[in-house]
């Protein structure tokens, strides 16, 4: 594929999305609510497109297309766990809804701080978000660049690819903040789903279709369709990657602080209903290309190669092919937009505040002048240029893993303190770490297995020992009461 013919589509995806972003601002109002979750009057559709370009970015249709290049049918179990654990939102959505206006939180972090009367609590969720996340980030820059270099056989490089989409990123984050980004993971959303589903149609029928396609899988790699695969998948593997990825939606901040947008409980409802079915596509469509790629490129030296020598090659007409990586391109920015808001908002509302007991709109400015230092590091991390996005992406979620006891205990325990939340996350967190750091395996288990358990017994352990907050009783009262069945009309 031309490296014209490339540029061309981000030119015209900058000038239609750019346009779509500044639209945006005429609805936008002043204040953290405003800027980052929207005043909380997002409706269920955009709630659901946006939610769905937002988790499903460069990780999908790069990373997950390599780990079925490289782990076989592994890939799509590791991605259905994933998509059982969005299970999570019906649970938990609607509890985040409803404290989030009761008490006007705007971060997730801050609803911790306030559930367990501890702004130090609030702080270290802040801070664990900011550690792990910053990584993840740099993953969806680096699945940029892997894709525009892989296309033009190098004319375009990995660096410029990475700080393309960074500058892209930047420019939304600031132009309405939440708002910008909601209009446009909407049409990018869109882009996506029908962009990546006709290339997986028109790439298998280019292979025979689907039963010549997995007929020459089962003739010439049969160990790509059966468990445990061709070596990176083992049982334990397995495990590790996908209890982080399973509670992806509760411990990943620019996820659960979307369950503060929804207008309504309906909205919310709209917005899971239709990211089920967005999801459910996606993954089989990610799955494929990543089959459909071991069939006509076998001997990739890269897995995450995978996506971007399809797309390049002679399968893909290359108007398709360029559609399809400027939907992949949006999908990576649209998540790189949500974690710099979330990240900055964090900051400034949950470290900053409490230090300096700055008001809203000092808030609000301290978050904005943040987003690009986050934007600078997460580009330094992308330079790294390391492999396997799809691994890299789960060991960012078993860090933010160890926020998890905090959360589910700040709805169903009223027996959890702050101390305990505190010495979890800081605990877990530096025993995850410490972990990645020695090799990721203790007694033969990885992190990705351990940091949960261990977050939980520490949270456990030392809320017992420390005396609870009088204020969780009315909080979780306030979060039953959004799932409580409301009488029928009429009814006495």
């Amino acid at each position: 594929m031309t490296e014209t013919l490339i540029w061309t589509g981000v030119a015209i995806y900058l000038l239609i999305s750019g346009g779509v972003a500044f639209l945006a601002r005429s609805g936008a109002t002043g204040g953290m609510a405003g800027y980052f979750i929207g005043d909380r009057r997002v409706g269920g559709i955009i709630s659901a497109l946006s939610y769905s370009a937002t988790t499903y970015s460069a990780f999908m249709m790069v990373g997950l297309a390599g780990l079925a290049y490289r782990g076989g049918v592994g890939a799509l179990g590791f991605e259905i766990v994933y998509f059982a654990g969005v299970s999570l939102v019906a649970v938990f959505g609607p509890r985040f809804w409803a404290v989030g206006r009761r008490y006007g939180f705007v971060t997730p972090s801050e609803m911790l701080g306030h559930r367990y009367a501890s702004p130090a609590v609030a702080a270290t969720a802040a801070i664990a978000s900011c550690l792990f996340l910053i990584p993840y980030s740099a993953v969806q820059l680096s699945g940029i660049g892997y894709l525009m270099s892989g296309m033009t056989g190098g004319g375009i490089s990995f660096g410029t690819g990475v700080v393309l989409a960074t500058a892209i990123a930047l420019l939304f984050s600031y132009v309405a903040g939440i708002r910008s980004v909601l209009w446009t993971d909407s049409l990018q959303a869109l882009l996506m789903i029908i962009a990546c589903s006709l290339v997986a149609i028109v790439v298998v029928e280019g292979l025979g279709g689907f039963g010549t396609l997995f007929g020459t899988i089962a003739a010439q790699r049969p160990e790509m369709l059966t468990v445990p695969g061709p070596g990176l998948f083992s049982f334990v593997t397995f495990l590790g990657l996908t209890i982080p990825w399973f509670f992806f939606a509760l411990s990943n901040p620019q996820a659960s602080q979307r369950l503060f947008m929804p207008a309504s409980l309906g909205a919310m409802r709209r917005m899971l209903l239709i990211f089920l079915c967005f999801g459910l596509i996606y993954t089989v469509v990610s799955v494929l290309w990543g089959f459909s790629a071991l069939v006509a490129f076998p001997g990739l030296e890269r897995p995450d190669l995978a996506t971007a020598t399809l797309l390049a090659s002679d399968h893909v007409p290359p108007v398709l092919g360029m559609i399809v990586m400027i939907g992949i391109l949006a999908a990576a920015i649209s998540t790189i937009d949500s974690i710099l808001l979330t990240l900055s908002s964090m900051l400034a509302r949950d470290v900053y505040a409490p230090l300096s007991g700055a008001g809203d709109q000092r808030q609000l400015w301290l978050g904005k002048l943040v987003i690009p230092v986050i934007a600078v590091l997460s580009l330094i991390f992308a330079a790294l240029e390391l492999d396997l996005i799809a691994l890299l992406s789960v060991a960012a979620s078993a860090g933010l893993i160890v926020v998890v006891p905090s959360i589910v205990g700040a709805f169903f325990w009223r027996r959890g303190t702050a101390a305990g939340s505190i010495a979890s996350m800081a605990g877990g967190g530096a025993f995850v770490i410490a972990m990645y750091a020695t090799g990721n395996s203790l007694m033969g288990l990885p992190a990705g297995i351990l940091g949960l358990p261990v977050a939980a017994a520490l949270f456990v352990g030392v809320s017992l020992a420390t005396r609870p907050p009088q204020i969780a009783a009315d909080f979780i009262a306030t979060a039953d009461a959004a799932l409580a069945p409301r009488p029928k009309r009429g009814a006495v």
